[in-house]
């Protein structure tokens, strides 16, 4: 751009809300402020065509969070609890339980079918889930988000935020088909981009890369800006690291939940009722099973199956269709390779780790309201920290209650606005990989750079290679390493927007990775087996880590500081304001 016919097109908004992120906490967010104050100007950002974006772009089959008869918000926070080893924010989980089922009423009221018995009562599928047919689950979204007058610009890819003297002030991010850079001023910001996928290097080689579990464009955008802006996260170290079907990576509750699937080794053995009663057996938390069947493949007892040889075909019937609500790939996989499940197991595996703050808790430090530490920024959903065991439900409960704390706020909220030169120092930022290329300079591409990143994260710091594992020799290569790619990251080069969207995908990555790394290197037990296991402190140690691993870059120095945050002040009926 050295003419001014190269300047990008700037197209600039006032608004009173943008929420960053079209997806399942978006959407609802977007709704309920609408709903208590029509007046308001709400704009939603959305990388992708919110019609079709998120996690629940291909739709789901069961909401896994809801009160069934004879549960309450007090007995899923204490399952919650036991289910992330004793260690979660008990205010934001109850507060989110106790809105689950009237979020679920609400997207009912707006189409979504959820399957009920011969007496009109909900069918549950497990202790907390319950049956739906959600593979409209997106479009049935989107569609209230339209019904209530919210303005929604897709195809923009967020890349910062505006922040003056810690107070968050609106979006800047570009067009990804256009170029257009669109500089989004408000008064009140609701983070809902989602997690990070990518960081780690993936189960598919090649072209399949991207055949994984967590969408692939949740690239922990959300986090990067708000490390960047000197947020506080929380939890990083609780990485998810989800137990799926070989090769296509489909979710495997489905499978055990719904069909009553088990688990066996190589050798025939149902290894996590026999071996790992200790832990919990098949009702052991969460990242024991995953942890379970890596441990028998390491020790030589793999491959690991679920047992699906007792279903009829009539039972096969019902399951293909139940993935055709959420996952069809896997049904086109068991066609294309003539696979029977009533005849042969399911090969399982554990994926990459992703962080994310729906089914793990990384994410955002909030309060109740779900502020972050930085003022006029709110979070909700899977970029949430300290609340695990959301799902699908738990997003919405989280949008709307983020939703009802902006609208009381905004009167409150100072009207503040970065300078001019601020403001070109992010424009120039944005489309700098572009310049290089359209100067003619060497660089590096964004597949380079990723392929180099989940590498380090791989082999130093517990991905697959590994088995998961990790310690504090390798976590010290990782840091070193991390740290020369983020030198190198202003090398990159695009040749058009996509790429652009690429490289900043991988700069966040790298943001996301950096952070990462020192939550891992500071916990020094294994509070999550599977999840969060280093070899060189392998036990659970209650005494001196039952707390919270926080962290906050600063913006100027860069140098990421640790604060450790005490469990028992955030127990239900406790307010804790960050600030």
């Amino acid at each position: 751009m050295n003419s001014k016919k190269d300047e990008p097109k700037v197209n600039y908004q006032q608004v009173d809300v943008v929420i960053v992120g079209g997806g399942t906490a978006g959407c609802m967010a977007a709704v309920y402020i609408k709903e208590a104050n029509p007046e308001l100007k709400v704009l939603i950002l959305e990388k992708a065509d919110i019609r079709r974006s998120g996690c629940l772009a291909s739709g789901m089959n069961a909401i896994n969070a809801y009160i069934n008869p004879g549960e309450t918000p007090e007995s899923f926070t204490r399952y919650v609890r036991y289910d992330a080893m004793g260690l979660i924010r008990e205010d934001l989980v109850q507060s989110g339980g106790e809105r689950l089922n009237e979020v679920v009423a609400k997207v009912e009221s707006w189409g979504l079918p959820i399957l009920k018995d011969e007496n009109g009562k909900y069918k549950p599928r497990g202790r907390w889930n319950i049956k739906i047919n959600g593979e409209s689950l997106k479009p049935i979204l989107a569609q209230a988000v339209a019904d209530a007058g919210v303005k929604v610009l897709n195809r923009v890819n967020a890349v910062d935020y505006l922040v003056k003297d810690q107070q968050v002030c609106g979006v800047v991010g570009f067009g990804v088909r256009d170029g257009v850079c669109h500089v989004v001023s408000a008064k009140a910001v609701i983070c809902c981009t989602g997690g990070a996928s990518g960081v780690y290097r993936p189960n598919n080689p090649g072209l399949a890369a991207h055949k994984m579990w967590y969408p692939p464009f949740n690239t922990g955008a959300g986090y990067a800006m708000g490390i960047r802006a000197g947020a506080e996260f929380t939890s990083l170290e609780m990485r998810f690291i989800a137990l799926r079907t070989k090769d296509s990576i489909c979710p495997t509750g489905t499978l055990a939940l719904g069909f009553g699937a088990r688990q066996l080794n190589s050798e025939g053995e149902q290894f996590m009722k026999e071996k790992y009663a200790h832990l919990g057996g098949e009702g052991a938390p969460t990242c024991m099973r995953v942890y379970g069947p890596t441990k028998e493949v390491k020790e030589g007892r793999g491959p690991c199956y679920l047992d699906t040889k007792h279903l009829s075909a009539e039972q096969v019937h019902k399951l293909k269709e139940a993935y055709l609500d959420m996952y069809p790939g896997v049904v086109l996989q068991w066609a294309a390779n003539e696979f029977d499940p009533a005849k042969e197991p399911v090969e399982i595996c554990g994926t990459e780790p992703y962080i994310m703050g729906g089914h793990c808790q990384a994410g955002y430090w909030i309060d109740k309201g779900r502020r972050t530490t930085l003022k006029g920024l709110y979070a909700a959903g899977d970029v949430a920290g300290g609340y695990p065991y959301k799902f699908v439900s738990g997003c919405w409960a989280e949008g709307a209650i983020a939703a009802e704390t902006v609208v009381k706020d905004l009167p409150e909220l100072p009207a503040v606005e970065v300078t001019a030169e601020k403001l070109q120092q992010l424009i120039a930022y944005i489309y700098r990989p572009l310049l290089r290329y359209r100067d003619g300079l060497d660089g590096i591409t964004a597949a380079e750079m990723e392929e180099r990143l989940q590498k380090i994260m791989d082999e130093y710091a517990g991905g697959i290679k590994t088995y998961y594992e990790y310690n504090q020799a390798g976590l010290e290569i990782a840091r070193s390493e991390l740290a020369k790619l983020q030198r190198q990251s202003e090398y990159l080069v695009a040749e058009d927007y996509h790429q652009l969207m690429n490289c900043h995908e991988v700069l966040d990555r790298i943001d996301v990775a950096r952070q990462l790394v020192e939550h891992l290197a500071y916990r020094k037990e294994t509070r999550w087996p599977g999840f969060q296991t280093r070899s060189d402190y392998p036990e659970k140690d209650d005494f001196n880590w039952l707390k919270f691993v926080n962290s906050v870059k600063d913006p100027e120095t860069r140098v990421i500081q640790i604060i450790e945050r005490p469990y028992e002040q955030f127990l239900p009926g406790e307010r804790y304001l960050p600030r």
